[in-house]
């Protein structure tokens, strides 16, 4: 039974879902989402904030309902709020130290920010308190092998197979650290098992295909990715892995592109895909076309020294001198002492005529490198040329001298100047060869070790969403915080808004966004301040704009996770003002966020009528009802405000999940006549056409969703013929 979908009966009934995302053999990260119990009064955040900010004292701590604190960590932590999900586990360890649940969870976080100190620590208390905790020794495993413990991790993994025999993804990770431990001999049987008892897992043919790649068989290597292609057509790191074995071992380009091709298009935000498709494509010559996959990668990637690198090199082939210039220099911001692009920027300077600065940039690589001939050459031609002819033939003479040295006495030559003699286009990212300079940088790792094995993650992000490979762009709401995208940019604005944010009375401006943004420490510390003040506020009546502080509040608790309660301000809101638009919107929009957290629950809770938290299962009925209330709350806002597209857009979105293509289709349709550069809209759009069977139409929305920015569109409009 697959680990990611498994659910082990744990204290009070409770069930836990465990996955693993390995990002490199020797780097595995865990993500971990579990299910909600009760929803609480909302005295006890004021409470809880009271505790966390010594505001309140301990006395209050029997009246605090823990099970509901562990709730809304929880949601934290589906919803990826790692620091703030640690807010409240700690505050439940603290009232109930005995209690394991806490330090589980706490671990979990941690892990996702990379606290692997904290968190083999936090598993370990858990383990003390409950040493039947099976999903623990799977977690801890997971964070010792990050931390390089082998051993301890191949012990937590024997362990956690003595809860759970034949667990697919325990084996999978006891192989790998097998393979870390380089016990090449007990991996390969612990690989066999794995195989024979999941023949048809597709991850476990890719590890086992860097594994035998790591051993010098490619041929079986090649067989395990075929394998794991065959089993699965859309795994995306089966192709890269291929493309590299195709380009560096059988010197097959064209199988190689293909199969980069295939992998962008599953994964079309992987930069790495993007650079190596970039090395294929330079070895067969096609030097605009890497081009354009470098400047694809470094939108994705900006921090990227390869990218630059790279891309500096190709734009100095092509004659684009000033721009491959400035692509050095961006190496040297962030590596002031890479000679090798000095060296390429100083032959630049040189050929631009600007030769104070190309002799400055000589100086700097034969201070490191004295002798290394071809840059003596090089800085006396350029001091020649700037008018100072006795000091370039002091540089030409010195190279003469050193190029004979050197002919007399080769083994002196440092190994660090020799010139390369072979034929190979590349060089290693560590490889210090000043020679080198002009070739394409790639990365150190092996083969076996450039691409981290990919897992079927299930549950990363948003669990509704699992195993969907074609979804919506989700709904817009207000919020504090617009997450900046340099290939989307933001254009959501309204007047209704604008009129709101006229009246400074929130300390943030508001804004419409359908991309969440995860809180700093700073700003969870702000938003359960500003909440306790607002309830001030309200409680006051009369010192501050009561019905706004029900607004504002609202914001907060739904940046902090608690929806239900959010939802609770907004009741209160239009109770006071039924004509504000805004609030129908917002109301809506938390109603759909807590539709998804629900069905985060019921599918931890998979197979049961009941839960053991006490929220009622999540039937098709209880969908059906939040859906059809959204709906109600969007058309109100849309009555009081007919030229508020985003109540367009997101009606449209309900109305897709409830298959009414047509009259979402009607509703994107209106949304981008009012917002016409509403690129989420075009996407959305596009797919319901698809959906109707209007293929065409559907194309034409995503090829404008992709101009726009929407990355995925170009994913999609590839696999659109999979769709229909």
């Amino acid at each position: 039974m697959c680990l990611m979908n498994k659910c082990n009966a744990v204290i009070k009934k409770k069930k836990e879902q465990k996955i693993i995302n390995t990002d490199k053999l020797s780097h595995l990260l865990f993500t971990f989402v579990t299910n909600n119990k009760r929803y609480m009064k909302r005295l006890l955040l004021y409470i809880l904030v009271c505790m966390m900010y010594g505001f309140a004292t301990l006395p209050a701590m029997s009246q605090i309902d823990t099970e509901r604190v562990m709730n809304i960590g929880r949601n934290a932590l589906q919803f990826e709020d790692y620091v703030l999900s640690i807010q409240y586990f700690n505050q439940v360890i603290k009232l109930k130290p005995y209690w394991a649940d806490p330090y589980y969870y706490r671990a979990v976080a941690k892990l996702s920010l990379d606290d692997l100190r904290g968190a083999e620590e936090d598993a370990t208390e858990c383990i003390s308190r409950n040493p039947y905790f099976d999903n623990v020794f799977y977690l801890r495993g997971v964070v010792r092998q990050n931390m390089l413990n082998y051993a301890g991790a191949i012990a937590d993994y024997k362990q956690g197979l003595e809860y759970s025999p034949g667990n697919r993804e325990l084996l999978n990770n006891l192989a790998i650290a097998y393979v870390q431990s380089e016990d090449y001999v007990t991996a390969d049987s612990a690989y066999s098992e794995l195989i024979s008892h999941y023949p048809s897992y597709a991850p476990g043919y890719i590890t086992r295909g860097q594994f035998r790649l790591m051993t010098g068989d490619t041929i079986a290597a090649r067989a395990d990715y075929d394998k794991a292609i065959e089993l699965n057509k859309n795994m995306a790191d089966a192709y890269a892995l291929r493309a590299l074995l195709l380009m560096k071992y059988d010197g097959d380009y064209d199988g190689a592109l293909q199969d980069m091709n295939d992998a962008v298009r599953l994964e079309p935000k992987r930069a790495e895909y993007y650079i190596n498709r970039a090395l294929v494509k330079y070895y067969t010559d096609d030097l605009r076309g890497a081009m354009d996959d470098y400047d694809y990668a470094q939108l994705l990637d900006p921090s990227s020294v390869m990218i630059y690198y790279n891309r500096g090199l190709l734009r100095a082939q092509v004659g684009d001198r000033n721009r491959a210039v400035d692509d050095f220099t961006e190496v040297l911001r962030r590596e002031p002492h890479n000679y090798m692009a000095i060296l390429n920027r100083a032959i630049l300077y040189d050929l631009l005529g600007r030769y104070d600065e190309a002799i400055e940039d000589f100086d700097a690589v034969l201070e490191v490198y004295p002798e290394y001939a071809e840059a003596l050459f090089s800085r006396s031609e350029a001091k020649r040329k700037n008018g100072d002819a006795k000091g370039g033939e002091r540089d030409f003479a010195r190279a003469v001298a050193l190029q004979e040295e050197q002919k007399r006495n080769p083994e002196k030559v440092l190994q660090a100047s020799e010139k390369a003699s072979d034929n190979i286009k590349a060089r290693q990212e560590s490889d210090n060869n000043i020679s080198k300079y002009d070739r394409l940088m790639v990365a150190d790792e092996d083969l076996a070790q450039a691409f981290e094995p990919k897992y079927e993650s299930r549950v990363r992000g948003r669990v509704q969403d699992r195993n969907v490979t074609v979804s919506l762009q989700p709904i817009y709401q207000l919020s504090y915080y617009a997450r900046p995208n340099e290939l989307q940019p933001a254009n959501a604005f309204a007047d209704d808004l604008d009129r709101l944010n006229e009246q400074n009375f929130f300390e943030h401006q508001l804004v419409i966004t359908n991309d969440e943004v995860v809180l700093e420490p700073a700003q969870i510390t702000e938003h359960f301040t500003s909440a306790l003040e607002y309830e001030k506020a309200i409680n006051s009546r009369g010192e501050r704009n009561v019905l706004l502080s029900h607004l504002g509040r609202s914001i907060d608790l739904m940046l902090l996770q608690d929806y239900a309660d959010a939802m609770a301000d907004i009741d209160a809101v239009i109770e006071q003002s039924p004509g504000f638009m805004l609030a129908y919107f917002q109301r809506a929009s938390l109603r759909y966020k807590n539709l998804e957290y629900m069905r985060a629950e019921a599918a931890l809770n998979r197979g049961e009528t009941t839960q053991s938290s006490g929220v009622p299962a999540l039937s098709v009925e209880n969908v059906r009802l939040q859906q059809e209330l959204m709906i109600q709350d969007l058309t109100h806002a849309i009555e009081l405000s007919p030229r508020f597209a985003y109540a367009y857009y997101n009606r449209a979105n309900i109305y897709f999940a409830q298959e009414r293509v047509e009259e979402a289709i009607a509703d994107y349709d209106e949304a981008i006549r009012l917002q016409p550069g509403m690129a989420d809209a075009y996407f959305n759009r596009g797919l319901a056409h698809v959906k109707a069977g209007n293929v065409a139409q559907g194309r034409e929305d995503l090829s404008r969703a992709g101009e726009m920015g929407v990355m995925v569109a170009y994913n999609i409009l590839k696999r659109i013929d999979d769709m229909k």
